[in-house]
């Protein structure tokens, strides 16, 4: 569902108060509205960065049980800085550590630092502005993040870099930040065959998505996937090129079907293009590339649908005993 139809509405403040008490908590099941996905403006709630109140210019959001806060507001209050890519709809954060973060907009999958990791929430655009999960963001901005919800506090800590000394190893640093040694090396690009000199410099925050590497895809399937969503919806908006590249990771999901891209497209009757030559010679436009991209890192806009049709074209009684997931553009899609 695009956010433009997610519903908005005022709530009266005992039930706001319900909501946070599960703010930020990961392990705790989700409220009623949070579970269907409502965005909900929060109020009476204050930023603490190191102990200090913080002025926000935007109001902080709610959406699925999480705090947001604009990409921009969040990225300055680190020192880090942001590029804003509009045509993908992507934000770029390089931090004062020297990380890469890359957020897309709707996307569930973060790049940082070229590695691919599913956070449980996802960024959104709100009046021209991305809005982006706190405690994800803010452990790979290096910072610490607690919730107060009788105060109804959020409290950001920035966290220094910890610094090897003659006495104080990565071994005595693990230690103290309750880590390990392997998950002080992944976090810093370090091999363990190395010797970490006196002096080097150590990110010591361990975000809690490095937990959740995302599945890997390749470009030969991004690049399969674009051409096929190009030929079948290259002509329709992004939201229509999205719901065609999603049937196709659907199916490969679904086990009535093949397990590859490839094999889904090529196999059966669902895709003519692959068999009468335009696949080969399709040539994937700007926003077809964007869109297989993004479904790969999971967005979906037809959760579940395994078929598409436009219905002034095919008919017969097994398009209709379908059930319809969606309908966009020219197509519906079905399940």
């Amino acid at each position: 569902m695009n956010l433009e139809q997610k519903m908005k509405k005022r709530i009266d403040k005992p039930i706001l108060i319900t909501i946070w008490v599960l703010l930020l908590l990961a392990t705790m099941p989700l409220t009623a509205i949070a579970a269907q996905g409502k965005l909900i403006a929060a109020e009476n709630v204050t930023i603490k960065l190191d102990a200090k109140d913080v002025q926000l210019t935007d109001p902080v959001r709610v959406m699925s049980g999480r705090l947001y806060l604009p990409v921009a507001q969040l990225s300055k209050m680190f020192g880090a800085q942001v590029n804003w890519d509009q045509d993908n709809e992507e934000a770029t954060i390089h931090t004062e550590y020297g990380d890469r973060i890359v957020l897309g907009n709707g996307v569930p999958v973060v790049y940082f630092n070229g590695t691919r990791y599913v956070m449980d929430a996802f960024p959104f655009l709100v009046e021209g502005r991305m809005y982006i999960p706190l405690r994800d963001t803010a452990e790979l901005l290096h910072a610490k993040v607690s919730w107060n919800e009788e105060e109804r506090i959020a409290r950001l800590e920035t966290v220094p870099m910890a610094v090897v000394t003659e006495q104080f190893g990565l071994t005595e640093i693990s230690k103290q930040v309750d880590s390990s040694n392997d998950e002080l090396l992944e976090r810093n690009g370090l091999d363990s065959k190395i010797s970490i000199d006196p002096g080097t410099k150590l990110r010591v925050v361990i975000p809690s998505i490095f937990s959740h590497e995302a599945e890997p895809f390749t470009e030969e399937d991004r690049l399969l996937l674009a051409k096929i969503t190009q030929v079948e919806a290259g002509n329709e908006s992004y939201e229509s090129q999205l719901a065609v590249a999603n049937v196709i990771l659907n199916r490969v999901r679904d086990s009535r079907f093949p397990k590859t891209i490839r094999d889904v497209i090529y196999s059966g009757k669902q895709f003519p293009p692959a068999h009468n030559g335009l696949l080969d010679r399709s040539v994937p436009k700007a926003n077809a590339l964007r869109t297989a991209k993004d479904a790969l890192n999971g967005k979906n806009n037809v959760e579940d649908a395994v078929y598409f049709y436009n219905p002034n074209v095919t008919k017969g009684t097994f398009w209709s005993s379908l059930t319809v997931v969606d309908t966009v553009g020219s197509h519906r899609f079905a399940k």
